[in-house]
């Protein structure tokens, strides 16, 4: 079964996390409600988050000073950040917006469409990194030998090679479809270098697996991190 990703939803307001969750459930992912900046903090110190809907506006810390913390930690930098407001001041409030680390600047209200539609784009893009990570991780445990022995690591080495081709190759044609769709849909541009920066990492894969082939020299290959 396929572990579904986490979407963080943070907002003051129930009846707009009521109002997203709605919007958002045609997605089949898991929707984490937040009520304040420090609950968001709160939640993003034990679980990994797709995306997170962060309301500009809030009582205490608001969402500009939260994307601030968010950007701090190590753990939670990378987690592309959606805001969401009811205000407009103009460039400079988008800006500010941008220069907190969000992804997009969403002013409410909002088309239902294109949020889900922007929300899937970072939740296929995290499902994918997942992949990628689960067939780096696996093949690093087959080269060190370490670890208890599973049903991977008594097959052959040639014929464990071969798996690993192949399901990196259904994540190879995954990805591309998805960089074709971004290019089709004239997406945001930190959707489109997020997808490029995915194909860097399945490109630096697939050069390791190819070193590994016999015949290829010494069998030994970098991995990406």
């Amino acid at each position: 079964m396929v572990q579904k990703a986490k979407i963080l939803l943070v907002d003051d307001r129930p009846e707009n996390l009521l109002a997203l969750e709605a919007i958002l459930s045609a997605l089949d992912q898991t929707l984490v409600r937040a009520s304040s900046g420090e609950e968001a903090l709160k939640a993003l110190l034990t679980d990994d988050f797709a995306v997170i809907l962060l309301d500009v506006q809030m009582p205490g810390m608001d969402g500009f000073e939260t994307a601030a913390h968010i950007k701090r930690r190590e753990r939670t930098r990378d987690i592309p950040i959606i805001f969401l407001t009811a205000i407009n001041h103009g460039p400079h409030h988008t800006f500010r917006g941008y220069a907190a680390g969000a992804v997009d600047y969403i002013s409410k209200p909002f088309d239902p469409w294109v949020l889900r539609a922007k929300v899937s784009v970072f939740v296929e893009l995290y499902m994918k990194n997942c992949q990628l990570r689960e067939q780096a991780a696996l093949l690093r445990l087959q080269l060190e030998g370490g670890g208890r022995p599973s049903a991977d690591q008594d097959k052959e080495p040639a014929g464990l090679l071969a798996e690993l081709s192949a399901r990196l190759a259904a994540v190879e044609e995954q990805a591309e479809a998805l960089s074709k769709q971004l290019d089709d849909e004239s997406a945001d541009a930190a959707a489109v270098a997020t997808a490029a920066h995915l194909e860097r990492k399945l490109t630096g894969l697939r050069r390791a697996l190819d070193a590994l082939e016999p015949g290829t020299g010494s069998g030994t290959a970098v991995l990406p991190s």
